[in-house]
């Protein structure tokens, strides 16, 4: 587990505009503030992703995500805490207002409650969500260390938060909260 020095410093760089890689359930993840479309403009930019596909937004506890959502039935709520903080990203109904940098060209926003120490001291010490999308350009293999993401990315990232990735293996399953099908296993 990084210091709380290190974790403050990348959530300066994220407040800041910049965009971090820092470990994830599985991956290492390319992180920004969510609500910063600059920053998830250049983020995209690194990753060579259409901005159509929308992107995951994690936190650190739920509330840190409703804004994003939309009003959410009792049963669709009860799903979520089930199954948060854990390594399930689910596509929820996105506020009306939610960005579409964040949403892409979807009705829905992708999200996650994260139970990885580091990425869930991140977003309590950002105070906010994060973007958290794989580590790598897309097509190619995410990293899972830091040597990888400096190989790959090198300067584009503004900064490095090490940490050993979990357990997983592999990005995040995402599911559909209102269909309950599994879109990525």
């Amino acid at each position: 587990m990084p210091s709380d020095f290190l974790i403050r410093r990348a959530a300066a760089v994220v407040n800041d505009g910049g965009i971090i890689a820092y470990p994830t359930e599985g991956v290492y993840g390319l992180g920004c503030d969510p609500d910063d479309p600059d920053a998830v403009a250049r983020l995209l930019e690194i990753k060579q992703r259409s901005p159509d596909q929308g992107l995951i937004v994690i936190a650190a506890r739920i509330d840190q995500l409703e804004d994003y959502f939309a009003p959410l039935s009792k049963a669709s709520r009860r799903k979520l805490d089930q199954a948060w903080p854990g390594p399930q990203t689910w596509l929820v109904p996105a506020a009306d207002h939610a960005p579409d940098w964040l949403t892409g060209r979807h009705t829905s926003i992708a999200a996650r409650v994260t139970a990885h120490p580091v990425a869930s001291a991140l977003c309590i010490q950002c105070g906010h969500a994060l973007v958290s999308t794989s580590a790598n350009a897309s097509g190619r293999p995410p990293a899972r260390d830091m040597r990888s993401v400096r190989r790959m990315l090198g300067d584009e990232v503004d900064y490095i938060l090490g940490g050993p990735v979990g357990r997983l293996g592999k990005a995040t399953p995402v599911h559909d909260l209102l269909t309950g099908k599994v879109l990525r296993p």
